[in-house]
């Protein structure tokens, strides 16, 4: 008896320490998110993007550890020490885990509205987000609430499967941030003899350098999305890898060398096959990887040319929104038997699992970001955005140029 009880708790401990690495990767993210802001945004506006990652996930902790989690889990923390503690803590680690996918919203958010949004009702709305919105679309998808799981397995055969997110977080973000940037309207100066223009990124070296915390993170918000030691698969690894290549490749090819875009591709690709990345075979992954690298750059580019009015910075609603969503489609496709995969998908089932998200980021965005137009506005002034967020805001510069001495 008591072997066995110590064989249970060194595997409750396991379970405990392999989550517990997969928050500290997920939270890592968090800097890429960061820098490849600010290497996106103009250099006037780095100082905001840096400061906005973590305060958003400041607020998206309180939000999330109070009301998002309970939303999603039914569960709450409003118990004493020793019950929390319970079985080593797995359950804290899980939440900590969890919260570093919740919070991952308004990282993405933040890419598309930078550069003209106002800071603290952006932080309210990021709040909203997090404790309200997204956590109803999650516990739909990850804990079977409200019944839609066995209606879609009950009248498809199988429920909507989103493995690490493509949807669920994703998507989500990507969706509400095509909201946002529709209610912020342009960024100033967009229009330039009757063409749209882009602004060019300030700073490649940080980009890259955001893109690429990112991408190593990213092996840890899949590959750790088992949640228990032994449910690891290296089939979710390799996909995951396999995916950023083809993603990455694809991008060098339409996106002519550019390296903007040649950073975001494997962004696009990883996106893409969360959902379906414990299911596909690897050249599978690869392929969907690639045609998330293509849409992310005809419909960026799209947007830039012919829809300057929504003004999405980072393209999140590209790299998010769409990639996202072709990645919970894409699971119902690759991930059926006779093209390779492990089987026990719907593509129906994903499909309307895709749709459904997509609805409630659009109608949870719409209420959130609308409500904060309409009550105290969402915009900085017109001087504000001339003079950039770092200086209206922050009252500083992300570099100083002066060369008096002290």
């Amino acid at each position: 008896m008591q072997d066995t009880n110590a064989i249970a708790m060194l595997t409750q401990s396991a379970d405990t320490l392999f989550v517990l690495g997969g928050a500290i990767m997920v939270l890592a993210m968090h800097s890429g998110f960061a820098f490849l802001e600010l290497g996106t945004v103009r250099s006037k506006n780095q100082v905001n993007a840096l400061v906005k990652i973590i305060t958003d996930f400041g607020i998206s902790t309180l939000a999330y550890f109070f009301f998002g989690y309970w939303i999603a889990y039914g569960h709450t923390f409003l118990v004493d020490a020793p019950t929390l503690s319970a079985g080593q803590g797995y359950q804290l680690v899980k939440f900590f885990f969890l919260l570093t996918f919740a919070a991952a919203i308004p990282a993405i958010i933040s890419g598309g509205i930078a550069e003209r949004a106002r800071f603290y009702p952006m932080l309210l709305c990021s709040g909203l987000t997090v404790g309200l919105v997204y956590p109803l679309f999650e516990g739909i998808a990850w804990n079977g609430n409200y019944g839609v799981q066995r209606w879609l397995e009950h009248h498809f055969g199988a429920p909507f499967h989103d493995f690490a997110g493509s949807v669920v977080v994703h998507a989500i973000g990507g969706w509400i941030a095509l909201v946002a940037v529709a209610l912020l309207g342009m960024r100033k100066g967009r229009i330039r003899g009757g063409h749209a223009v882009g602004f060019a990124p300030s700073n490649i070296p940080m980009l890259a350098l955001g893109a690429w915390i990112l991408t190593v993170g990213w092996f840890g918000f899949n590959v750790m999305s088992a949640q228990k030691l032994g449910s690891i698969s290296g089939l979710v690894a390799l996909n995951s890898l396999m995916a950023m290549v083809g993603g990455t490749l694809v991008a060098m090819l339409l996106g002519r060398n550019d390296p903007g875009f040649i950073h975001n591709g494997p962004l696009a690709g990883l996106v893409a096959v969360c959902a379906g990345s414990d299911l596909m075979h690897p050249i599978s992954a690869l392929l969907v990887g690639g045609v998330a690298g293509a849409i992310f750059i005809g419909a960026f580019t799209w947007l830039q040319r012919r829809l300057p009015q929504l003004d999405d910075v980072l393209g999140v609603w590209p790299l998010h929104g769409l990639c996202g969503a072709w990645g919970g489609i894409a699971a119902g496709l690759f991930g059926h038997t006779y093209l390779g995969g492990m089987g026990g998908v719907s593509l129906m089932s994903q499909v309307l699992g895709t749709l459904l998200g997509i609805v409630v980021a659009l109608l949870g965005g719409l209420l959130v970001y609308g409500m904060m137009k309409w009550l105290v506005g969402l915009r900085l002034s017109e001087e504000e955005e001339f003079i950039g967020a770092d200086l209206a805001i922050h009252h500083i510069a992300a570099t100083n140029r002066d060369k008096a001495p002290i």
